[in-house]
């Protein structure tokens, strides 16, 4: 009989790097369709037995009119689940309870964050006890993340001046406003 594997973290001087395996391009994590599917099955888990922190931040963002940025609850970003997950501003908000191993959220935010997702971090009791406090922050990490946005695509404009940018037509055959005229404002 095989001995089974137990998830373990290695000494902090075992680790190394955490973006060293990382392969960035398309999905980019080199994960099996196997870890795949058990961290699916684990979000749907983690979604039936939601935490009270959990349940109301959620709650509030379904209430809220974000816009095009919407939150995707328990989403599988790679080889992590995060609690809350904004594709289109690359940014993920863990709920930080009581009992959670900082060690293992550390390393899991260094590697979301070398791919290019910005996790905030927030303490269940803060939710609990002061949402519009929290609501302020999550929406300045926002304004950030739009801001840091906007200036990517500007410096990758200025950056290849002769790349033809795909202009949108209305029903009337006239240019309609894309992102990309947004982010010259």
């Amino acid at each position: 009989m095989t001995d089974r594997k137990k998830l373990a973290l290695k000494p902090a001087s075992e680790q190394g790097d955490p973006t060293e395996n990382l392969n960035k391009k398309g999905r980019g994590w080199k994960i099996s369709d196997k870890r795949l599917d058990e961290l699916h099955d684990r979000a749907r888990e983690m979604k039936r037995f939601a935490s009270p922190a959990h349940k109301a931040l959620a709650a509030r963002f379904a209430k809220a009119d974000l816009g095009r940025h919407t939150f995707k609850r328990f989403a599988v970003v790679g080889s992590a689940i995060v609690d809350f997950n904004c594709h289109t501003l690359g940014m993920a908000i863990d709920i930080f309870e009581e009992d959670d191993n900082e060690t293992l959220a550390t390393r899991r935010d260094k590697s979301l964050e070398a791919v290019g997702i910005k996790v905030m971090r927030i303490r269940a009791t803060d939710i609990l006890d002061d949402m519009d406090k929290v609501l302020e922050r999550i929406t300045l990490g926002m304004r950030a993340r739009i801001g840091d946005r906007r200036e990517a695509a500007r410096a990758h404009r200025e950056a290849n001046p002769k790349q033809d940018y795909y202009q949108r037509r209305d029903q009337n055959d006239r240019p309609s406003r894309t992102n990309n005229d947004y982010s010259r404002d």
